[in-house]
């Protein structure tokens, strides 16, 4: 079976931004599990991970395929913020 190379490439590039966004998911429930200052580190980091793979896909795909990790990775954003200001307003107490 010959796949169009455009395609393919097309599906990976959404594969691989899922599979980023499905990454920050896991290390923020982590870091909201146990909040550790390199647990939030790590969410951080896989963050920039995700925003950096659903941009290039977006920008590859001009938008097409790409809503269900921009979705996702809103929701994390917002997770992600609403721990940190969780830990913000534990330390100033």
């Amino acid at each position: 079976m010959k796949h169009d190379h455009s395609s393919l490439q097309s599906y990976t590039t959404v594969a691989q931004a899922s599979n980023s966004v499905k990454k920050l998911h896991h290390a923020v429930s982590q870091a909201m599990s146990h909040p550790t200052p390199e647990m939030i580190e790590q969410a951080n980091k896989r963050l920039l991970r995700a925003e950096n793979a659903v941009a290039v896909a977006r920008q590859q795909l001009n938008f097409s395929g790409t809503e269900f990790a921009e979705e996702i990775l809103s929701e994390e954003k917002e997770r992600l913020s609403s721990l940190h200001a969780s830990m913000a307003s534990t330390e100033d107490n």
